[in-house]
């Protein structure tokens, strides 16, 4: 019998040639020990050249391509390629991991680089968004990401003089990023006219914002900020791979082979040519260089590295060379010399020296080489080519032999017989030559048998045989020289073979898995004289396994290293190394090979062995020296805590079936009812497949877990206290050292960790986001901080968490294997091991992960348990066989037998250990485990009279033990706990069924007990008053499923599983009678009511017997059900039966003869039932929910009363019902406490008790009773109904626009007029007649005989000197944003600033000087604005704004934490609320943040927002949420109040947890669209509603509501924190007693209210702030209004239209005032210098255009209704007004001499009127004509012309007044205009972007020097642009601000301001012009 492990010997790698310069750049630096840092393949190797040594970095699992070396030049960070490819950061001194970095990229990372304080390390990953990451790399975290660019980035770095800024560069890009918050922002480098728009391969930071970039054509881009300065062409030939900076200066080098150096100003100092110097060749290509004082390190495309001494720079060292590009697959070692020779597809042979590490020849061949072989007397070297040629070579010059050519097809291996006389030569086209080597390889004969390509041949030792493997993975025998197939098996039999390199054959059996048949193993090479066979695959893992292995699957020892497949393999001539090669890598390695004997000493000095030493981990054979599994373990191992339905589903599940059933959910539904139960004691452990989960607290209560449950059992009340916060099994506990926390985990899809307070009951953390399935071991570290845990996932991963925070510290995959216990160390918390089935494993933190190794030993056995010893490298574990294994860091030392059986727990002491086992003994032992101090049998013997209850078995497996109080705790797996005094009596205080189902549960008809019967075979009678414990058990013969007292209480039947039942005796349970007629399982079995004459027995086979008890006959059999029988009740008189079915089938039938009646669903109401246990029929249709798909109601049970009507269910769900439960999907209340399936519920005689049992948790529960009226308030445990009532307190329009309002953001806007036509950057120009005529333009003689061409535009007033403008200034914005937002008016600084915003700039309003200042930081619309109230913040501002999808791009939605006084932005938080963030609110101390999302899911983020970091995230509701506020008291509690949706938050850690408002507290409450909420003391929480009520709630649940506190919808609360005082706001009638604005007290008792005097019918106040003595009021008008509380007085300090788009704007000829007109019907006069509104005029209708006449002294108003209206602006008097069209007016003008007035409309015309002839305005004319719409028109200046701009894209000129068309071009170009606005024309082509594919320029004014014109767009950009700008694409100046859409743009007299007016934001922005100066 063959060993079947692996072997002992091993393989260390001892040197790999070769370095990666193909498609990898900038990967070679000098470390501080001046060593060479670099990679090959998946290694990182540091090479020092001066002792020629290598050490290697083998912490990755596929290629590295990426490398950076931190700033003190010890660590290195190395990143891979992969499917989850990680970062690692590791010391390249002991070249151990750091740091692990993971989860975030995918495909693999491309670059990498450290910040200056190497605090930081930056990452750009492969995926197709190339997204950047930022970690804090020595704790794993990620601080940012964001997406990088379309197309791949080729480099990135740190500006080293500027924090937070980095550069990316690659594909046709660089990008300047600043990282802020978790945020990081770029902006793209603008190539402008300097240099060309192309690829930047790599780039340095310089100082005062300098980059230098190396560009693809071989220029050097320098850039300023974001903009190219200027370029140093031609510093390389072609493309720039490499920079590097350093203290001299710079290094470059490049494709064309030179290297460069630089000073620190870019001033070149000199050039190396490296193709020039000794080593030097043509195509060399430099990839990576490194310079550091004197010395340049070169690595280059060819996998070689250079080293030049910069005074002696034309000799370069070449210090390491390797294949290059192409496959490697020719390998052949030297028959007696330790060399090795390689051959590639780059066409070179080299031979290698393995004792000098060196490559010492290379020649090259004309062919790509694919195979080698060396003659026997190593003279000759054979090459097989892959064009089917081979060459012989002399080995000791290299010179040629032969060159034959006798095949076509690649030659793929070749091989000398051991006799020297013959070459084989195999190829692709299935055969093998066999020539003559004397013949001079004369070919001698031909192997024919094979019908694929041959892959491998080997020599028999005689030189007399070949075997050959081909493709098709058959093995064939040739007789040699002749090639004859051999097929006789016995001549075959005495073959020895002199090597073996084939993959097929019994004795290589082995090497293959078990159950594949992949041919993924390309080569194997046998070590005959040590029995050990290397083998190189696919996976780059070379294993070293025994030979022969001659059964599949044979146990193994694998290296990593190669990254892709491995092509080659052979031992060297001596057996002394192993050499590797890389086909995609090049690499060739080299691996010492250490035999037994050695591997001893070998273990000791290598640290790094054990990293790449798995010890056989896949290989799965069976062992025949495993002992079998014991049975317990066996079946937890096989247990899997898989749900069909998991709890997180639900709701959604509720939802999809809500829309199904709309209809009923409308009807008005019964209430919950008004009694509640409360979880009183439990019954029962979890002991069968859970160990160690029960201790002792502090306070020397007891805790463990059974079901969802966690309890504290106190020993001396016999009472129990609950942790109710998991909704599922918990499966693993864990204490805190202190005794006072408690750890739990649960079975759930996304399983989460509770932490607990014992005495409290309150969760402090819940760790969740990572664990799959079910969370099964978890252990505290001994400083208590930190926690691990361990999954259940197929990777039981395991997750280190800091558990106060939530956070997750390291996360790695543990083992494919059940893992059963986790421990940390408690002497150094960076380490823990773990143990398992088959599986020990001791663990380090790196960083994000977790390194492990396995323990050292023989077998691996299946540990049970483990513990830490007295010092930190001891380590106990408890086995499967019952040895204790002592393990001194990962070496087992020694076992001690001590258990028989598996040893389940052990539990370390001060001086010794305690052991519990199978056994069921307890040991205690010294601290060596050298002896056992003394054991423990539990037996019923020892048994104190105090138990509470009785062992069923004497010596019951031990599942947990722990010390304390002077006893031992032992849980069972009977689910027993004990407690061992240590002087021997065993009190019993807990136990509960054993294994198996429980579903019999009867109560006694007058005594406070209960019966239970089990699957586990046991009858139990339990006590249910205070002693609470089991009075009596019986074991019974077979399992059992039902039970039922007798009336008088004294005889009790038992339904069991084999279809027989018993009757007991009720005290002794001694047998009275039992029957055995039905096959099938007894499933309900009842005695008639009164006498209990009859008992009615129903069984699975779907028949009910009825029995005489007295005679014991059987006297009636009820037959007609289809299905298993699942529920019976009798009538009171004992006459009728009711017989439910499992197919929903409800019977009647009649005693004792069992015929079945048909009773009317009428009837069976007024029939009086005994006992009501059934769950169909019309009185309790309610109790079915919405989602019946998943699960059933299993039971229910009446109350005596018949009032409350208990049920359980399949998702353990207890509810409670109103009875009768008519109409579908009643309200209840619902508990959960069972994790899995109710079973059965029932009423104790009295109702005071409800006692419920769970099927797969094995509980008894038993809860207390509290019917209605005894409650006083207090808090209910219960959730709320699944339906919520539809009615939701009215409607209200401006809550509907609110809450339907879809936020797009800018980049996305399309047009606003209904444009048609082409676009002007995109119309085909008609040629001028000077083209046609064939005159160039600009070509006309310098002195032109005509006239010359008049200016473009008439200038007016601006003097003598025209000036350009060159910048526009932000001075004065007239808006607020009122109408759609909410809360976001706040005082600052006592009340002397007033911040609000409008469009997406943050206002800050002074309100002395009336100066605005402005935050314009936000890309898009803002939403939301809060303060932070905290004076360690002081004027920190928080402002939420509209976003794309929450992609973390730059269009992402982000939240700007900003200073208001210096505007200085603090933090951006990128966030995941796809559509924008609604809400956002500072906590108490300032620190947190809390953001609401506009995404479907409504996602409520706490953010720690110094940081950037996301704290917790959770979806809020699935409708939509207006507001979220943190309790001004608290950094954990917080409300979200929404469309009918009240929350009430905690914080737990990182997760979040909510109730929803309980409203059943108050007769006839409903649950409205709830819109604001405030605080008062005590936890009192006010929300406002929409029908004008506000909500008073207590906790969560509803004590009053003060009705009508408005009379509309309540918008606003504010609490101001000094006095507890409440502001609230709403929608109201102006009345004497009432207003929209009311003050009230704390406790919203009492109220004053005010008037807002803004003269509208409706006030709608939308935000409110209470400052000292005075209230600030935001309106839905755009008025912001500060009201004295005192006298009342309204002071209004901020005006705007209310409703937009603002069409029309006009400014005054001669003054800073201007005019604007919009939808909401007014007009309104507005001064500049004065900052405020003059005037405004209601029209009544909504106005589109205004402007005013050349003088000044009047208005012309066009309106939406085809109206236009003349004022006289000194009295606001109406002049004249007319309509003579129907539809909208869009522009309306006064010619330059007053005397016509032109107005264009949507009905394609120009009218004209003539103003000479009086206010009656007849029409005299008009255009027609044209093709669309009108947009703008102008006046020549001489007024006799009108250019229009239409909505077809053209621009017409018309004559004025008569209307006539001008189309002669020549004739146009003469006219001088006296304004321009149009966006249309041959001078204006340059101001359509790119980009405006969707949408439109919308309007544009040339200034009145006719130097500048600015644009507004449909993006809501204005622009500056030169006039005219006839080009395409003009250069410009953008300016944001605005929302989409601008709807008009104007100059100011004398163009001292630009006014843009917004159609989105309603809002007026006045810009000040900077002028160039002179």
């Amino acid at each position: 019998m063959a060993d079947r492990t692996a072997p002992n010997c091993h393989l260390r790698l001892e040197w790999v040639y070769g370095y990666r310069g193909h498609q990898c750049r900038n990967n070679l630096y000098y470390t501080a020990a001046k060593e060479i840092v670099y990679f090959v393949a998946g290694v990182g190797v540091v090479y020092n050249t001066r002792e020629h040594k290598q050490k290697f970095y083998l912490g990755h699992n596929d290629d590295i391509i990426s490398l950076a070396l931190h700033p003190e030049r010890v660590l290195v960070a190395t990143g891979q390629v992969g499917k989850e490819p990680y970062i690692c950061v590791w010391d390249s001194y002991t070249v151990q991991t750091v740091s692990i970095l993971k989860d975030v990229h995918t495909h693999g990372i491309a670059c990498l680089a450290f910040d200056l304080e190497g605090q930081c390390l930056v990452s750009v990953g492969l995926d197709s968004k190339n997204t950047i990451c930022v970690w804090d790399w020595r704790r794993g975290k990620v601080l940012a990401a964001a997406p990088g660019h379309t197309d791949r980035i080729f480099d990135i770095s740190w500006d080293l003089y500027q924090p937070n800024k980095l550069v990316s560069c690659g594909v046709k890009h660089i990008k300047f990023w600043s990282l802020c918050g978790n945020a990081l922002t770029p902006k793209r480098g603008v190539f402008g006219k300097t240099g060309d728009l192309q690829t930047i391969l790599c780039l340095a930071c310089a100082k005062d914002e300098v980059t230098y970039s190396g560009a693809l054509n071989g220029d050097i881009y320098v850039w300023k900020g974001v903009n190219l300065m200027r370029s140093i062409q031609g510093a390389h030939g072609s493309g720039i791979f490499s920079m590097n900076a350093c203290e001299e200066g710079f290094a470059t080098g490049g494709r064309d082979g030179c290297v460069r150096l630089w000073d620190l100003n870019f001033k070149p100092i000199t050039v190396i040519d490296l193709r020039e110097t000794d080593q030097g060749y043509k195509g060399l290509s430099v990839r990576s260089v490194c310079w550091r004082g004197d010395h340049i390190l070169v690595g280059t495309q060819d996998s070689e590295i250079f080293e030049v001494v910069v005074h002696d720079r034309n000799k370069p060292f070449l210090i390491m060379q390797g294949h290059c590009e192409g496959e490697l697959w020719a390998l052949a070692v030297h028959p007696t010399k330790p060399l090795a020779m390689t051959g590639s597809d780059d066409r070179s042979v080299r031979i290698w020296s393995l004792i000098d590490h060196a490559l010492i020849a290379r020649c090259n061949m004309e062919e790509p080489i694919r195979c080698a072989a060396v003659s026997t007397d190593g003279i000759h070297l054979a090459l097989g080519m892959k064009d089917g040629s081979f060459t012989v070579l002399r080995v000791r010059d290299m010179t040629e032999v032969v060159h034959i050519k006798d095949r076509k097809e690649a030659i793929h291996e070749l091989k000398y017989s051991p006799d020297g006389a013959h070459l084989a030569v195999g190829s692709n086209e299935n055969s093998v030559d066999i020539y003559g080597v004397v013949q001079r390889y004369k070919k001698v004969g031909e192997c024919i048998g094979s019908n694929s390509f041959i892959t491998h041949m080997d020599w028999s030792t005689d030189s007399k045989h070949l075997q050959t493997n081909d493709g098709s993975g058959r093995r064939l025998f040739y007789r040699m020289p002749s090639g004859k197939e051999v097929t006789n098996k016995e001549e075959l039999k005495l073959v020895q073979w002199a090597s073996w390199t084939c993959v097929l054959g019994p004795e290589v059996n082995g090497i293959w898995p078990k159950y594949s048949d992949i041919n993924d193993i390309n080569s194997v090479d046998a070590n005959f004289n040590n029995q050990v066979l290397v083998t190189a695959d696919d996976y780059g893992l070379v294993k070293l396994m025994r030979y022969p292995c001659i059964r599949k699957g044979a146990k193994f020892k694998k290296y990593l290293g190669h990254s892709a497949h491995i092509t080659n393999v052979r031992w060297s001539h001596d057996y002394q190394w192993v050499i590797t090669i890389g086909g995609a890598d090049h690499s060739v390695f080299q691996w010492k090979f250490i035999p037994e004997r050695k591997s001893k000493e070998a273990l000791h000095i290598a640290p790094q062995e054990t990293l790449a030493d798995s010890n056989s981990e896949e290989s799965d054979s069976d062992q025949s020296d495993v002992p079998e599994m014991d049975s317990e373990i066996e079946q937890e191992t096989q247990l899997t805590y898989r749900r069909q339905v998991y709890k997180e589903d639900l709701p959604q599940l509720k939802e999809q079936c809500k829309e199904k059933h709309r209809a009923t959910a409308m009807k008005k539904k019964d209430r919950a009812p008004g009694n509640g139960i409360k979880l009183h004691f439990i019954h029962g452990y979890r002991g069968y497949d859970c160990r160690s989960n029960l201790f002792y607290t502090q306070t020397g209560e007891i805790v463990y877990h059974v079901a969802a449950v966690g309890v504290v059992y106190n020993r001396q009340q016999n009472t129990q206290r609950f942790y109710m916060g998991h909704d599922d099994d918990i499966l693993c506990l864990a204490i805190h050292p202190l005794k006072d926390y408690v750890a739990t985990g649960q079975v759930g899809r996304d399983s989460p960790v509770h932490i607990w307070d014992t005495e409290t009951l309150k969760p402090m953390s819940v760790l969740k986001g990572f664990h799959q399935l079910g969370v099964c071991a978890l252990d505290f570290s001994a400083d208590g901080k930190r926690l691990a845990s361990v999954g259940l996932d197929d990777n039981h991963t395991i997750v280190l968490w800091d558990w106060r925070k939530g956070e997750k510290l390291s996360a790695m995959r543990g083992s494919k294997d059940k893992i059963f216990v986790v421990k940390t160390n408690p002497y150094l918390p960076d380490k823990l091991i773990t143990a398992g089935v088959k599986h020990m494993k001791f663990w380090h933190k790196a960083g994000g992960g977790l390194i492990g190794r396995k323990g050292n030993m023989g077998k691996t056995e299946t540990m049970m348990c483990a513990v830490y010893g007295w010092s930190e490298e001891m380590v106990f574990s408890g086995t499967c066989t019952g040895d204790i294994c002592i393990w001194r860091d990962m070496f087992l030392m020694k076992t001690v037998k001590a258990h028989d059986g598996p040893v389940f727990s052990m539990h370390a002491l001060e001086k010794g250990f305690v052991t519990g086992g199978k056994d069921g003994i307890v040991a205690l032992w010294d601290d060596t485990f050298e002896r056992c101090l003394k054991t423990y049998a539990i037996k019923r013997a020892v048994l104190a009279p105090g138990s509470k209850g009785l062992l069923l078995e004497d010596n019951p497996s031990i599942r947990a033990i722990s010390l304390g109080h002077g006893h031992i705790l032992v849980g069972t797996k009977n689910g027993e706990i004990l407690e061992v005094d240590k002087s021997g009596p065993i009190t019993l205080l807990v136990q509960g069924h054993m294994e198996g189902e429980v579903w019999g549960l009867a109560t006694h008809p007058h005594l406070p007990l209960c019966a239970t019967v089990s699957d586990d075979k046991t009858l139990r009678i339990w006590d249910l008053s205070p002693s609470h414990c089991m009075l009596a058990v019986r074991k019974l013969r077979k399992g059992g499923r039902c039970c039922c007292f007798s009336p008088d209480g004294k005889a009790l039947a038992v339904g069991l599983n084999d279809g027989s039942f018993l009757i007991v005796n009720a005290d002794t349970l001694e047998d009275l009678v039992s029957f055995h007629h039905r096959k099938d399982i007894i499933s309900d079995i009842r005695f008639s009511p009164g006498a209990g004459k009859y008992l009615a027995v129903a069984s699975g086979d779907s028949f009910v017997d009825i029995y005489n008890v007295m005679s014991s006959k059987r006297v009636g059999v009820c037959k007609g059900c289809l299905n298993y029988i699942t529920h019976l009740d009798w009538d009171k008189r004992g006459k009728l039966l009711q017989v439910n079915t499992a197919a929903k089938e409800q019977f009647f039938f009649e005693a004792p003869r069992g015929k079945r009646q048909t009773i009317p669903a009428t009837e069976v109401e007024k029939i009086d039932w005994s006992t009501w246990t059934c769950v169909l029929g019309p009185s309790v249709e309610g109790v079915w929910p919405v989602i019946t798909e998943v699960t059933e109601v299993t039971s229910a049970c009446l109350s005596n009363d018949r009032r409350v009507l208990a049920t359980g269910d399949d998702l353990g769900y207890i509810k409670l019902f109103r009875y009768p439960v008519k109409g579908k999907y009643a309200k209840f209340k619902r508990y959960v406490a069972h994790s899995t399936h109710v079973t059965n519920v029932r009423w104790t005689h009295d109702d005071s008790l409800l006692v419920t049992v769970g099927g797969g948790d094995m509980c008894l529960m038993i809860w207390a009773h509290e019917p209605e009226g005894l409650r006083e308030f207090k808090l209910c445990d219960s959730e709320e109904s699944d339906v919520e009532s539809e009615d939701d307190g009215g409607y209200d329009s401006d809550v509907t626009r609110e809450n339907e309002i879809n936020y797009t953001i800018k980049a996305l806007s399309t047009n606003m007029r209904p444009m048609t036509g082409v676009k002007p950057h995109l119309q085909l120009k008609e040629p001028s007649i000077d083209e046609r005529q064939g005159v160039v333009r600009g070509s006309r003689p310098p002195v032109s005989r005509a006239l010359p061409q008049p200016e473009k535009l008439q200038t007016n007033n601006v003097g003598k000197k025209k000036r350009p403008i060159e910048d526009l200034v932000l001075e004065l914005v007239f808006g607020y944003r009122g109408n759609d937002c909410r809360n976001n008016v706040h005082y600052l600084n006592e009340g002397a600033d007033v911040i609000y915003h409008t469009a997406s700039v943050g206002i800050v309003l002074n309100l002395t000087t009336s100066c605005q200042s402005f935050y314009t930081e936000h890309s898009d619309d803002i939403l939301c604005l809060t303060i932070n109230q905290h004076p360690k913040f002081p004027n920190v501002v928080a402002t939420g704004q509209v976003g794309d999808a929450g992609d973390m791009s730059a269009t992402s939605p982000s939240i700007h934490v900003w200073d208001a006084m210096t505007k200085q932005t603090l933090s951006v938080l990128r966030c995941f609320h796809s559509g924008g963030v609604c809400s956002v609110s500072f906590s108490a101390t300032g620190r947190l943040l809390l953001s609401v999302g506009l995404d479907p899911e409504h996602t409520v983020t706490i953010w720690k927002w110094q940081e950037g970091a996301k704290v917790a995230s959770r979806i809020g509701h699935t409708q939509r949420i207006f507001v979220a506020e943190f309790r001004p008291d608290s950094d954990t509690h917080f409300v979200s109040v929404g469309i009918k949706h009240v929350r009430f938050w905690t914080l737990a850690g990182r997760a979040l947890l909510s109730k929803k408002g309980v409203l059943s507290s108050l007769e006839d409450a409903r649950m409205q669209t709830m819109l604001s909420v405030a605080f008062g003391a005590n936890n009192l929480t006010f929300t406002g509603t929409i029908s004008g009520d506000v909500c008073v709630w207590k906790e969560h649940i509803l004590v009053r509501i003060v009705a009508k506190a408005h009379t509309g919808p309540v918008f606003t609360m504010y609490t101001t924190l000094r006095d507890g005082l409440i502001v609230t706001g709403g929608k109201e009638r102006p009345s004497k007693e009432g207003g929209a604005l009311k003050l009230w007290d704390q406790e919203l008792k009492r109220c004053r209210a005010f008037r807002l005097e803004t003269g509208q019918i409706i006030d709608c106040v939308r935000s409110v702030c209470r400052g000292k003595g005075k209230i600030l009021v935001g309106t839905r008008n755009a008025e912001i209004i500060e009201v004295g509380e005192k006298n009342a007085a309204c002071n209004i300090l901020v005006n705007g239209h209310m409703d937009g788009p603002i069409w029309g704007l006009g400014t005054h000829p001669s003054r800073d005032v201007f005019l604007s007109a919009a939808e909401d019907g007014t007009v309104r006069l507005w001064d500049i210098p004065e900052k405020k509104m003059l005037n405004k005029v209601n029209l009544g209708h909504p106005a589109h255009t205004i402007n005013y006449s050349p003088e000044g002294d009047m208005v012309a108003i066009g309106m939406k209704n085809g109206e236009f209206i003349i004022l006289l602006v000194v009295s606001l008097k109406i002049w004249g007004k007319k309509r003579d069209r129907r539809s909208p007016i869009q522009d309306i003008r006064f010619s330059p001499n007053s005397r016509y007035l032109a107005v264009g409309s949507t009905e394609c015309a120009v009218d004209f009127y003539d103003l000479t002839l009086g206010p009656q305005l007849n029409r005299i004319n008009c255009c027609r004509d044209i093709p669309s719409f009108v947009m703008q028109m102008d006046f020549s200046a001489d007024s006799s012309y009108i250019q229009i701009s239409t909505g077809a894209y053209k621009r017409l000129v018309y004559e004025v007044p008569s209307g006539r068309q001008i189309a002669e071009q020549s004739q146009i170009d003469r006219i001088t205009w006296a304004t321009w606005t149009s966006v249309l024309g041959d001078e204006v082509v340059g101001i359509w972007s790119r980009n405006a594919d969707k949408a439109d320029v919308t309007c544009a004014c040339v200034s009145h020097s006719g130097l500048n014109i600015v644009t507004g767009d449909d993006f809501g950009m204005v622009k500056l642009f030169d006039f005219p700008c006839p080009e395409k694409f003009a250069k410009h100046k953008r300016f944001m601000g605005h929302s989409a859409h601008l709807m008009n743009i104007r100059f100011t007299n004398g163009d001292h301001f630009v006014v843009s007016a917004g159609g989105d934001d309603r809002s007026l922005f006045v810009w000040r012009c900077v002028h160039t100066p002179h």
